[in-house]
């Protein structure tokens, strides 16, 4: 009997997920065998853990690393793991997550905090690829990829909540990409509670979504879009504003941000952050300026995920119900890793967890699954043994203060080039950094510098002849339909969407709402 049981294990890993616990998530969801066979449920959970640890091998080398250093495992067949898999199901791995997604760092922890506020991250995740197998387009669908094709693979959409200083994870949901990024986060906004400052980017400042999180008592720094058009209530001593948005009272603070690189270039960007932290003496605008920064943590957690974990490779699964299993499995194998490297952090005091590198810590444990090392069924309060020596022996440098190009190296991608990037393509370091407050009003939109316009701004291309048609007649706005008639244009839908692309970048002026001239002849929005 033990031997049936002994290949269910993780290594030091473990301690996290303990046989305990995971023989009642099974019980609560009704999948435990009903008669003892040689794969029971309860190893097949550990299976579905370690095909996360080692994506790279199919399931019989998989199978062999769990059960090399034991002598007397059972000999199975790639068809008995097939089915350990089916008979196990997506429910008890989703509920393993659920019950591991918690803050796993003590609010002493280093890097987790501002002022009395945990700070967490939504983001989602639209590049997780699957097999493209008839099952799965029939549930994701097919990606277009902007230039008239489609994604080589049906994309799954993850969203996630995560505690930014350890890159842990609170909550997480996933499905079809149309679904639509804030209607996942909307169903995660109960994992907020009044210990939390929540960070996120420009997906997330409608109204009624922010007025959700308000509800849990959790407060938010939140980038507005650019030209929203907010009333003024006050304006603030140090340069930020009250005003509303929707039903709530928020502080706008608008800012300019310029870095200056090691290659003299200068970077200039403009912000507008709202936030329910309304005491501009408690929480100066500089200082929120410099905190909302910490949102990017999150990238790092998908990055782990996608790259470190998954090497950049397609999921498994053939079918919704496994790719669902699947995911839950890889999302519970990155959590009960981030949370041995935050014990290991803690095991050397005033440590960042940000300095233990989760690369270290996955090989390491791969390691003690193939010789079955630190297994205990119980969680042991000092750090796993082997993980923690590896994590600490090779420990990251302090985080340097770097910039350089978004870029996506997928060539199908529509985000696989911006002609109007001025960031250095390379990793530049950072010098300094300026911050200034700007006036009240609505956040200016970006205008390119000449260089970049000299990028897009090509002689003979669309964008040019718009350009050159608008320059001849600079006291008259047009429509979409006249520029396209001028033009000889036929497909208006999409020659509109590129006007208002090329408007938000700076390339055109946008006066009023369908009427195009050149930049300069653009008025200042009112305040």
């Amino acid at each position: 009997m033990a031997d049936l049981f002994g290949a269910g294990h993780l290594g030091e890993l473990t301690r996290y997920v303990p046989f305990d616990l995971v023989d009642a998530v099974l019980t609560e969801t009704g999948r435990v065998q009903q008669r003892i066979r040689l794969l029971p449920s309860r190893v097949g959970v550990y299976f579905l853990l370690a095909l996360g640890l080692f994506p790279h091998l199919g399931y019989l080398r998989v199978w062999g690393m769990l059960t090399s250093a034991l002598p007397g495992a059972p000999q199975v067949s790639e068809k008995a793991l097939r089915d350990v898999r089916r008979r196990v199901g997506p429910k008890p791995v989703k509920q393993l997550f659920d019950t591991l997604a918690v803050p796993v760092a003590d609010p002493r922890t280093p890097g987790l905090r501002y002022r009395r506020w945990r700070t967490v991250a939504f983001d989602g995740c639209a590049s997780l690829h699957c097999p493209d197998s008839e099952r799965n387009r029939a549930w994701l669908g097919r990606a277009h990829t902007g230039r008239g094709g489609f994604h080589g693979y049906p994309c799954l959409q993850l969203m996630t909540l995560a505690e930014t200083g350890t890159r842990a994870l609170l909550g997480a949901v996933s499905g079809p990409r149309s679904t639509g990024e804030i209607t996942y986060a909307a169903s995660l906004v109960d994992r907020l509670d009044p210990t939390m400052l929540l960070l996120a980017d420009r997906a997330f400042d409608g109204g009624e979504f922010l007025a959700a999180v308000r509800t849990t008592g959790a407060q938010f720094l939140v980038r507005m879009r650019a030209g929203r058009r907010l009333p003024r209530l006050a304006v603030l001593p140090d340069g930020s504003i009250l005003t509303r948005l929707g039903q709530l009272n928020v502080r706008v603070i608008q800012a300019q941000v310029t870095a200056h690189l090691a290659d003299g270039t200068k970077i200039t960007g403009h912000y507008a952050l709202a936030t329910s932290l309304l005491d501009h003496q408690a929480h100066p605008a500089t200082e929120l300026i410099e905190l909302y920064h910490e949102r990017w943590e999150i990238e790092s957690s998908y990055l782990a995920l996608r790259h470190t974990l998954l090497g950049g490779r397609v999921l498994r699964s053939q079918d919704p119900a496994g790719l669902e299993q699947e995911l839950w499995s890889l999302l519970t194998l990155y959590q009960i890793l981030r949370h041995a490297m935050v014990d290991a952090a803690r095991s050397r005091p005033h440590l960042d967890p940000d300095r233990t590198s989760f690369t270290d810590a996955a090989a390491t444990a791969q390691a003690t699954v193939i010789r079955a090392a630190g297994i205990t069924d119980q969680h042991d309060p000092a750090p796993p043994q082997a993980i923690t020596t590896a994590v600490l022996a090779h420990l990251l440098p302090a985080r340097r203060a770097r910039l350089s190009a978004r870029k996506v190296k997928s060539p199908i991608s529509r985000y696989a080039g911006h002609p109007l990037e001025e960031r250095p393509l390379t990793s530049t370091r950072i010098t300094s950094i300026d911050v200034g407050i700007e006036k009240p009003g609505t956040l200016p939109r970006p205008e390119p510098s000449p260089a970049a316009r000299a990028k897009i701004m090509n002689p003979g291309s669309r964008v040019d002849r718009v350009f050159a048609l608008l320059q001849a007649d600079p006291g008259r706005s047009f429509t979409p339909s006249e520029l396209a008639h001028t033009l000889e244009i036929t497909n208006i839908n999409s020659f509109s969407v590129q006007l208002a692309t090329w408007a938000r970048r700076g390339l055109l002026g946008k006066p009023t709402r369908g009427r195009y001239t050149t930049p300069h002849n653009c008025p200042a929005p009112a305040p």
